[in-house]
């Protein structure tokens, strides 16, 4: 991690702010005030900061409704719910283009769609921000029934039997609670906001609204590594404003006294004739964020051309033909991203139990600080790190003399320091169940470090591990922001081949694409789901 994640991120620090060997902060100021920058600058902000709000407000509400009340479906709402945002926002940002607008073919399979050269709706500002909120709401919605989950019955018995209603139950009691859920959600989800890649360049960087990350990836795009100082002050900004939401989520995280043990209070309130209305509406929060958008994607891709209407005589596999079989980008992005995903995969989660081990037993202030280490990539925005690592592997490595730069080491490398805390949050959450007194007599009789690992810890472990390591696939596969800006030719993902094909103009071959990495993603969350029988609570995020 010292190699991969310390050292990049402070060659980026100096790069930006030892430009000449010197210290010199008034070039990345220049270069942050430049018009450009403060327009982006703002517009990252404003998304970001309406965006948040708007996720913890929906967010909040179906956790409320599916922790503590008998709604029905329950569970598979919550799958489903969670899926959207296990998404990756180009497709979302994708399937949402393909579900409005004048040429949308499930919209005009049903005869509604808006007259032909009518503007998209979601194009722009109002299209960027409402997407965030809506992508982003299941991350609030995690959070927060993490902590409903632990809200102790007797406590809300007892308001009941004071004659408080259940509105008030829930603003009385229910909400003091959760306050510290909820205001560490709406940082951790205003963070992933202004980290955001996929849906600003797929809705706003062509249509005048630009953040940060697509300025950064636009000025790097159109200029190449010349202008790394640049781009390398401006991704310290998108840095800082990330600094300030894990700060306040830190902050509220140290204020915030555990709950107390109890019978849990999940499904406490009993809705009797609310119960309609409440599935009605969680069924209509899934059909808007997953369901439509995803059947006007499977549409379009279905569709010989863009703009063409679904039925029975245009129904066309065509698109899954040429992006599978005949164009060779499509294909070796497919093979590279199942090779890359799977590579980080596979050595995180080889290496996840005995990190997992020390980090969960050590004790000092070492684990601590190497735990911080692992964090710190995943807490910043990929546009922050991307750039870090460019600046880091550009020159060749001393001893072999080899430039990791357009190569696809480089992406397999910023997915190492990206995703490591995926792939160790589960272990360590296993190991910290396993008693110790089981480590101690095996030592006790003759049984090595090593040995105790590999015969106790490691297959008590291994389900946990396994889940970690599928975590990573899954959040790499589709990846866009890392890959965006260190992708060469040859070296193709998914995420990038989709976002080159609809900016492109080839949107039907981007849907086919973004249904295939769909399924894939889908596919991965079922067997977690499975294995989240064996692993502890809390590490499948749905469960």
């Amino acid at each position: 991690m010292l190699l991969v994640a310390l050292a990049p991120l402070l060659r980026l620090v100096e790069t930006a702010l030892w430009p000449a060997g010197a210290f010199d902060p008034g070039a990345a100021l220049a270069q942050m005030s430049r018009r450009a920058a403060t327009r982006a600058l703002l517009n990252s902000l404003e998304s970001s900061l309406i965006g948040a709000a708007g996720a913890v407000a929906l967010g909040a509400a179906m956790a409320l409704l599916l922790a503590l009340a008998d709604a029905p479906g329950r569970r598979v709402i919550a799958f489903l719910f969670v899926l959207s945002t296990m998404m990756a926002p180009q497709v979302v940002a994708l399937a949402f283009l393909s579900m409005t607008g004048p040429a949308s073919p499930l919209l005009g399979a049903l005869g509604v769609a808006p007259e032909p050269g009518s503007p998209n709706p979601l194009l722009g500002r109002r299209g960027v921000i409402a997407l965030l909120a809506l992508h982003h709401a299941p991350l609030v919605f995690v959070t927060v029934r993490a902590g409903l989950r632990h809200v102790p019955r007797d406590l809300l018995e007892a308001a009941r039997a004071a004659g408080a209603t259940a509105p008030r139950i829930v603003w009385d009691v229910v909400a003091p609670l959760m306050r510290p859920y909820l205001t560490a959600a709406a940082a951790l989800v205003f963070v992933a906001c202004v980290g955001n890649f996929g849906i600003p360049a797929m809705l706003g960087m062509g249509h005048g609204y630009q953040t940060l990350p697509t300025l950064i990836y636009q000025t790097l795009a159109s200029n190449g590594p010349q202008v790394l100082a640049e781009v390398a002050a401006l991704s310290l900004a998108v840095a800082g404003l990330a600094a300030f939401g894990l700060g306040l989520a830190a902050l509220v995280s140290r204020e915030t006294a555990p709950l107390r043990r109890g019978d849990s209070a999940q499904a406490f309130f009993r809705l009797g004739r609310g119960r309609l209305p409440v599935a009605v509406f969680l069924w209509l929060v899934v059909l808007i964020a997953l369901v439509a958008p995803l059947a006007a994607l499977v549409a379009a891709s279905l569709s010989p051309a863009y703009g063409v209407a679904l039925s029975s005589d245009t129904i066309t596999l065509e698109n899954f033909v040429e992006v599978v079989a005949r164009q060779d980008v499509t294909a070796r992005a497919l093979r590279n991203s199942f090779l890359y995903a799977g590579s980080a995969a596979l050595a995180l989660g080889l290496a996840a139990t005995p990190v997992a081990h020390f980090l969960a037993r050590r004790r000092g202030a070492l684990p601590g600080v190497a735990l911080t280490l692992v964090e710190l990539p995943y807490a910043l925005p990929g546009v922050t790190l991307a750039i870090a690592v460019i600046l880091a592997f550009l020159k060749p490595l001393p001893v072999i003399e080899v430039s990791l730069y357009a190569t696809a080491w480089i992406i397999v490398v910023a997915y190492l320091a990206r995703f490591a805390i995926l792939a160790l949050r589960a272990p360590m959450a296993a190991i910290r169940l396993i008693p110790v007194d089981l480590e101690e007599a095996a030592q006790a009789a003759g049984a090595g470090s090593a040995r105790r690992l590999r015969d106790i810890v490691a297959p008590l472990a291994a389900p946990a591990s396994v889940a970690g390591a599928l975590l990573v696939f899954l959040t790499a596969f589709n990846e866009l922001t890392v890959s965006a800006l260190l992708w060469s030719a040859g070296t193709e993902t998914m995420g990038v081949v989709l976002y080159n094909l609809e900016d492109g103009g080839f949107a039907t071959l981007a849907a086919a694409v973004g249904v295939i990495s769909t399924l894939v993603v889908a596919l991965v969350m079922l067997a977690l789901d499975r294995l989240g029988r064996r692993a502890p609570e809390g590490v499948i995020p749905w469960r």
